[in-house]
């Protein structure tokens, strides 16, 4: 049978509504589509038993907040207790969270489709790593469920016995689902508590917690967040920031009342409703942020004292901003560690601005191609080579992780924050300003901060000039066109980059999985892969770049470009000369 699925390591997805509309929220699904349920599950289990060596695995799982996933959920179950597993059936679940749970058992199921429109939904795996499979390992899934699927006979064979199961072994799962939430939730509030400290040891992290709620208690912070009826308005947020002292407000808890990617767009809302609660009296409000649907995102907005307004951070900011908070912080924990060697590993779109971050702390930056789990990978590799890999992320996204999580986490984003602003004596930002040669007042805000971020001008990677639609399904191909146009185009128009931008020179870089290759002189090498031309200036030293590669997601090429510096006409520019450039290599 015919799936439709994009299979990613990132997740499996694709519109299961009913209908086929990506905003439809009706919560039925199609036979097709239980199949599909039944037939990912299927191999999931055969796949945890084999690398667990368990032959009664221990199972997460858990859904978002999207209408349809409560029926794949339970094609899911059918299916797992027919094969003999024992489920922790959490219901609606944040992302962090399953996977925090996870670690304790031998593997998770996550049913979701991220920022994607309501109607989509998805597929997650996952060992007791804490994170997604790798693209190797979620190869073997692929290749099991595709063969699968190719055999009717079996196919249906496979789906009358899982519908043959009593009803009372089905009811088994949901009957103490509210008890598998509640351990889910205690898990993830002690997995946090030893990421946001670095430490697994309890006593130091109550005696880190009893130094910032000290300073919590007389430094009023208040947090908003819009949880646009994501799987976090069902998480421990609430109660964790009021724990530490902090105010906590939201907004639009039950339902999903606009699009759900967590960019600019969408962010108006909670900006709103710290602009009026300033107006009610709370002033004390000065973050706020918004997770997508599986909450392990969550970009930001703060509050600028000196415009008097609720302003949007970037993604990149977002990024940016934390990369400093938690690089400070564990060169702050680590004074006396003569073998600390800090680094970043960021996926190849993330701004140039990480290197000059990096640079002024003295750490190394290491970049992988897009996903989630090839950044996290890579962070393994590296930690095995003896770095100390404390943040790395996607800065394209204003994804945060934070080791040894191995997910994106909003309340780990809003706590590398809070650290910055409230570990003042030889503090974070202390440390910060001295390293990077910039003025530093005890008086310190979020702005004065944020003023210190090294400047570049970063496309936005929900813009729609971000994303092209290209008929050539072969970015093999697609890319050796494009370098043979390229190069012809930096014959013409070398001088004129010289002149107006002050470009020398170019290098192409490209990342595959975990690996960065640099100086590469055959572009097509990227394959499906992130493909980035870097341009130089006369000291060889980068000054921007633009960056392309086919989503593993979504049917779309994406692309981007980054400047150094306030310069919205040169990446204005230099994007425009990238898009005409790949649209003439996908007409030949």
């Amino acid at each position: 049978m015919k799936h439709n699925m994009i299979l990613s390591a990132s997740g499996w997805r694709k519109v299961f509504a009913i209908s086929g509309d990506e905003q439809d929220k009706n919560s039925e699904i199609s036979s097709d589509d239980i199949k599909i349920s039944v037939t990912a599950a299927d191999v999931f289990f055969d796949y945890i038993c084999k690398v667990s060596g368990q032959q009664i695995p221990v199972i997460a799982l858990g859904i978002d907040t999207r209408p349809t996933g409560p029926a794949i959920a339970d094609a899911m179950i059918r299916c797992l207790v027919k094969r003999g597993a024992i489920i922790q059936y959490s219901a609606v679940t944040s992302a962090p969270e399953i996977m925090a749970y996870a670690r304790k058992l031998d593997g998770f199921i996550y049913i979701s489709a991220s920022h994607n429109p309501i109607g989509h939904n998805g597929i997650k795996f996952g060992t007791n790593d804490g994170g997604v499979l790798n693209a190797s390992e979620n190869a073997k899934l692929v290749k099991d469920f595709l063969s699968r699927l190719e055999d009717d006979e079996k196919l249906d064979k496979l789906i009358n016995e899982v519908y043959s199961v009593p009803s009372s072994q089905i009811q088994k799962v949901y009957d103490v689902s509210d008890s598998s939430k509640h351990n889910a939730l205690y898990a993830y509030k002690n997995f946090l508590q030893e990421t946001i400290t670095s430490y697994s040891d309890k006593t130091k992290q109550n005696d880190f917690f009893r130094l910032l709620d000290n300073t919590l208690k007389e430094k009023r912070i208040g947090v908003v967040c819009d949880f646009n009826g994501s799987s976090r308005s069902r998480c421990i947020d609430r109660d964790f920031f009021t724990e530490h002292h902090i105010n906590f407000y939201s907004i639009n808890d039950d339902k999903i009342v606009h699009e759900i990617i967590p960019e600019a767009e969408n962010l108006v809302y909670v900006a709103a409703q710290m602009e009026q609660l300033h107006k009610e009296g709370h002033d004390e409000v000065i973050l706020g942020y918004m997770p997508d649907c599986d909450g392990d995102r969550g970009n930001i907005v703060f509050w600028n004292e000196r415009t008097n307004k609720a302003e949007i951070l970037k993604a990149q900011e977002v990024f940016s901003l934390s990369v400093l908070a938690e690089l400070t912080y564990s060169i702050w924990i680590n004074q006396n560690n003569s073998d600390f060697k800090p680094a970043v590993a960021v996926n190849c779109p993330t701004s140039m601005r990480i290197e000059k971050i990096a640079q002024s702390l003295g750490a190394k930056v290491f970049r992988a191609e897009v996903g989630e789990a090839n950044v996290v990978n890579l962070a393994r590799e590296k930690r095995q080579e003896g770095y100390t890999v404390r943040i790395l992320g996607e800065g394209s996204n204003g994804g945060t992780i934070t080791y040894p999580s191995a997910v994106r986490d909003p309340i780990n984003t809003i706590f590398a924050i809070i650290k910055l602003l409230c570990l003042k004596e030889r503090g974070l930002f202390e440390l910060w300003c001295k390293k990077s040669g910039n003025n530093y007042k005890d008086d310190f805000t979020l702005c004065d901060v944020l003023e210190t971020l090294p400047e570049f001008t970063t496309t936005g990677v929900s813009e729609p000039r971000a994303i092209l639609h290209v008929s050539q399904t072969n970015h093999t191909e697609l890319k050796k066109q494009f370098q043979i146009i390229f190069e012809n185009e930096w014959q013409n128009k070398s001088t004129e980059l010289k002149q107006r931008f002050g470009i020398e020179q170019y290098e192409c870089v490209i990342t595959n999985g975990t690996k960065e290759t640099r100086n590469v002189s055959d572009f097509s090498l990227s394959q499906k892969g992130g493909l980035k031309i870097i341009f130089k200036d006369k000291e060889s030293n980068p000054i921007a770049f633009i960056w392309m590669r086919g989503s593993g997601t979504e049917p779309v090429f994406r692309i981007m470009c980054d400047v150094q510096g306030d310069n919205p006409q040169m990446e204005k520019e230099l994007l425009e000369w990238e898009t005409k450039m790949i649209k003439k290599a996908d007409k030949n």
